[in-house]
């Protein structure tokens, strides 16, 4: 079962932070459901312009599957390197979907600004 926990989340932060400084973004770590971390960007200088819908009003929620084939350039080495530094040293993923059975370390979520306060472009 998906488990981690604010011990887990305070030992991953470093680098999640680092990660957002060394991207010039700013964000936010959290927890939900004592099962998935979730890292919310919340303004910087990379051009998410590009990846938002009709109707999403500045908010993605990133698909961690395919980070690699719907992202390019800075954004995609951004959101790359994010996510191995949200894995840490402990993540595992041990599921089989064809047999139903799904065993994780926990769940990555990411998000580009929130449905109530969109991503926030600043400078260069």
């Amino acid at each position: 079962m998906a488990y981690i926990s604010q011990a887990d989340k305070k030992e991953l932060a470093p680098a999640i932070k680092k990660v957002l400084k060394d991207f010039g973004m700013k964000g936010s770590i959290s927890i939900r459901n004592h099962m998935s971390l979730v890292v919310t960007v919340t303004e910087g200088i990379l051009d998410f312009s590009e990846y938002f819908r009709k109707g999403d009003d500045g908010h993605i929620q990133v698909n961690t599957y395919h980070i690699d084939s719907w992202y390019s350039g800075t954004v995609k080495k951004f959101l790359q390197e994010l996510h191995k530094a949200m894995k840490g040293t402990k993540w595992f993923d041990k599921s089989d979907i064809m047999t139903d059975y799904f065993h994780t370390a926990y769940y990555i979520d990411i998000n580009i600004g929130k449905w109530s306060k969109p991503y926030v472009k600043v400078g260069a």
